[in-house]
């Protein structure tokens, strides 16, 4: 086996593997888990393992992009991946059935499979530097926002990002991606690093309390396109106070978390934002743990 091909696996398993663990984790108020399908009545767990088994060859297909471009000018990496997104995105909904379970991912794991794969071929130092993958991200997609969201001129047929940035100015995970998932780098993964060094109890409570993070600071555009920006307040209130009490590592927090996810079913709120950015949290965690597989 080849070394570009090695990291290729590498990398797609990674990318896999995060969305397994996203949807694995439990207890996620309003959100698809172990226990319910949350605030979504077209799909559950099973539709999410459905979804996973066909994507793994789309991200090992971007991270060979990744490894294979020979360009400083990353910025037409990401112009290569959008054609594969598209596959991508009608073998997801043949395995689902036409319900869509990793849209985002689809886009914000693909950018990074393929960041990675840059990254991976040409970096010389030992340690994993997400920066540095964040920082090809932020390049692959530069003027992003200004071409699909400030420039939009048609009245009709917008999509829900098109329609929220016109009415509240949010970028979304367009503006994620082009500050290289800076909600990830700054809320949740220094958490994740700190939590899995702290070997703060199980996988799954780790990605819990890491959610919970999320969900108190991100400008959710799931939860706005339900709902509005009161509710997105009341979102992330829930989870600030859910934090107060312990989060998943106290009885108290945990008894908390049971109710909110009552109360988001209820509500129809889903945080699928959040979710899908605890799956890149996931991702940049696992890429971390290259050097002790292939050196």
């Amino acid at each position: 086996m080849t070394l570009k091909t090695e990291l290729c696996e590498y990398i797609s398993k990674c990318a896999v593997q995060s969305m397994l663990y996203e949807v694995t984790a439990t207890p996620k108020p309003g959100l698809v888990d172990r226990a319910n399908s949350g605030a979504h009545k077209d799909m559950d767990f099973f539709s999410f393992m459905s979804s996973s088994t066909v994507l793994g060859p789309f991200f090992y297909r971007c991270a060979r992009k990744g490894v294979e471009y020979d360009s400083p000018n990353v910025e037409g990496l990401f112009h290569q991946i959008r054609g594969l997104g598209v596959e991508a995105e009608h073998k997801m909904f043949q395995a689902t059935g036409g319900v869509n379970t990793h849209k985002g991912l689809i886009f914000s794991l693909g950018i990074i499979c393929t960041a990675a794969g840059y990254y991976f071929l040409n970096k010389t130092e030992f340690q994993v530097s997400i920066e540095k993958i964040c920082h090809i991200v932020s390049q692959m997609t530069k003027g992003i926002t200004q071409r699909e969201l400030v420039n939009i001129c048609r009245a009709q047929g917008l999509t829900y990002g098109e329609r929220l940035y016109k009415k509240y100015g949010i970028k979304g995970i367009r503006g994620e991606v082009e500050e290289g998932f800076i909600t990830v780098r700054t809320a949740s993964l220094p958490i994740f690093l700190k939590l899995m060094k702290e070997e703060k109890g199980h996988i799954n409570d780790v990605l819990v309390q890491v959610l919970l993070h999320l969900m108190a600071v991100t400008e959710d555009t799931n939860v706005i396109a339900r709902h509005n920006m009161g509710m997105l307040e009341y979102v992330k209130e829930n989870a600030a106070a859910a934090l107060e009490l312990g989060g998943i590592y106290t009885e108290e927090g945990k008894a908390f978390l049971t109710s909110m996810d009552i109360d988001f079913i209820e509500k129809n709120i889903s945080p699928g934002g959040c979710a899908d950015l605890l799956a890149v949290t996931t991702m940049f965690y696992l890429l971390t743990l290259r050097k002790q597989h292939i050196e």
